[in-house]
């Protein structure tokens, strides 16, 4: 009984020491930095049943934010003050520089990727990025969704989304872009980094929407400029405008020979037919070598 006793305080000394002595200084390598990325996974589907809250705490699953329309989606967390907001402030300078606005032709929705966050913040986070859109009615296509940890983590799996929490720091370390999804929930394109030009934002959704939005200065610029994934962003590309020109050259040269044959059949259909009966206006030359024939004398007999 005794020896057990021994053993039992040995076992409670050996606890406290490790759980209350301060940490140890790290003699080994410093320890790699936190997993956070994006990796681009085009053209497959996000699950759209996934069930999450929004800014008025109402149950709201992913389809019915996405609404059939092409739609951008972001992932944050509200209480970010660094990076998060970087990409929450150049979405919102972009989408002002598009036509219409959120909830027209286009959806946008923002999911917070921290379980912790709840609904009261996300319509704080909402009430002051529409106010600085401005642009009254897109409350209904622009949402702040928070989740649970599964839907979170199954929906950022899907997009490619890689994050982890720092507890030194309390922080996230995390990738930034936005996902721009068709409206059957396919991945369309990834437009990466912190700030976002109008015109790509554009582009994307244009090509997201298969067609069916954007207007016909947008389906040019897309024969003109191609889609880099590595970058996230659109570029002129050389080739397509070569492509271009030269089709455009062989449609110019086909237009001239169309043109050309048209007035030549044109004019030989005015040219009046010749009429029966009246001589040819053809003359036929006459041989300059002839000569008239000498007249006939006849000698007189005197007899």
């Amino acid at each position: 009984m005794k020896g057990r006793l021994l053993l039992a305080a040995a076992a409670a000394a050996s606890l406290g020491n490790g759980y209350n002595s301060p940490p140890q200084p790290r003699t080994g390598p410093p320890p790699p930095p936190p997993k956070a990325a994006i990796d681009q996974r085009l053209g497959e589907k996000v699950p759209l049943h996934l069930p999450f809250k929004d800014e008025s705490a109402r149950s709201i699953a992913l389809g019915d934010c996405v609404a059939g329309k092409p739609t951008i989606l972001v992932l944050a967390y509200y209480r970010c003050q660094m990076l998060c907001t970087e990409v929450l402030n150049g979405l919102l300078t972009a989408a002002r520089g598009l036509p219409g606005r959120a909830g027209d032709s286009f959806n946008i929705v923002v999911v917070s990727f921290d379980p912790r966050e709840k609904p009261p913040l996300a319509a704080l986070k909402k009430a002051s990025y529409l106010s600085e859109y401005g642009r009254p009615g897109a409350e209904r296509g622009w949402h702040f969704l928070t989740g649970d940890p599964l839907a979170i983590a199954a929906l950022a799996d899907a997009v490619g989304f890689r994050y982890q929490y720092d507890p030194t720091s309390e922080q996230y370390a995390h990738g930034s872009g936005l996902v721009v999804l068709a409206p059957d929930g396919a991945i369309s394109r990834y437009l990466l980094g912190v700030r976002f030009e109008p015109r790509d934002l554009r582009l994307a959704l244009a090509e997201a929407s298969q067609g069916r939005i954007g207007s016909p200065a947008d389906h040019a610029l897309l024969l003109c400029f191609r889609y880099d994934p590595a970058t996230g962003r659109y570029t002129l590309s050389a080739l397509r405008i070569m492509r271009l020109v030269s089709a455009g050259g062989v449609l110019g040269i086909g237009g001239l020979l169309g043109v050309l044959f048209w007035r030549g059949r044109r004019k030989m259909s005015q040219e009046p037919a010749p009429v029966a009966g009246l001589p040819s206006s053809e003359t036929v030359p006459m041989n300059n070598d002839a000569q008239p024939s000498a007249p006939l004398t006849v000698a007189a007999n005197r007899n």
